[in-house]
């Protein structure tokens, strides 16, 4: 959707519940001494300044990592937003591509793609480091997959501002899937107050029946909103990943 702009909404809660669980995976995966894969679908710019007009506009990161960076301490994503800060300033803030740039070893390939012409090139300043695709994001999937090396995480997170996507994000996932069956797959998705993921979840569950859901649910950001929560699907999920999980969800049932 070439209207989105993920500015608005950096650092929310749902980035909290993902980007914890991304630095994780990754901080776990980089433990063997063998070179990996990451593919992402939906790269965003990549980087975001939670001063930004934008940004204090819609104050979700204020409620967001702001008000609970706290919970992290000791943790991959600690080590990640104070490496942020330190390059980039106190109020940077770490998309997944930058994420998954810093956690990253040399001999690791790093796939990303973004359609939006302004969050393409902004892409490309803030992680050099990767292959930067300006193309549709499973369309870039479906080149690069099986990846070498094989070994490696396909993160999507689409903005799910068409309908449709619901629809389209499953199928996407099985066909990858039966192409790169020993990846690990991260979906993110939004719980919103009319629960359209329902069915997408659904048909994923039965698709992939050893599949790690996870959910939380926050206040929304503001009065209105109809986001209420953030879900993560993972296909193949990292031994440990859903003790992590669960004691985050604790952290959330106290908002």
């Amino acid at each position: 959707m070439l209207s989105y702009q993920h500015l608005y909404h950096a650092g929310n809660l749902a980035d909290v519940h993902k980007h914890a669980a991304l630095s994780w995976v990754l901080s776990y995966m980089t433990r063997k001494d063998k070179p990996l894969t990451y593919v992402e679908t939906h790269g965003g710019r990549g980087l975001y300044d939670l001063s930004a007009p934008e940004a204090v506009k819609t104050a979700e990161a204020a409620a967001g990592i702001e008000a609970v960076a706290a919970w992290f301490e000791g943790t991959a994503y600690e080590d990640v937003l104070a490496a942020c800060r330190a390059d980039h300033g106190d109020r940077a803030y770490p998309g997944s591509p930058w994420i998954a740039s810093h956690l990253l070893r040399g001999d690791d390939v790093l796939h990303i793609a973004e359609l939006h012409p302004q969050e393409h090139d902004a892409l490309l300043d803030n992680v050099p480091a990767a292959y930067i695709h300006h193309q549709d994001g499973f369309d870039m999937a479906y080149s690069v997959c099986p990846p070498i090396p094989r070994r490696g995480l396909l993160v999507v997170d689409p903005s799910y501002e068409v309908k449709d996507e619901y629809l389209e994000v499953p199928k996407h996932l099985i066909k990858l899937a039966k192409s790169w069956p020993v990846g690990v797959m991260i979906l993110w998705y939004p719980l919103l107050t009319d629960d359209r993921h329902r069915p997408m979840v659904r048909t994923l569950s039965r698709a992939f029946p050893d599949a790690l859901r996870h959910e939380v649910g926050f206040p929304p950001a503001r009065e209105g909103h109809r986001m209420v929560g953030s879900g993560l699907f993972v296909v193949n999920p990292p031994w440990g990943l859903d003790e992590m999980l669960g004691t985050l969800a604790t952290r959330f049932k106290s908002l």
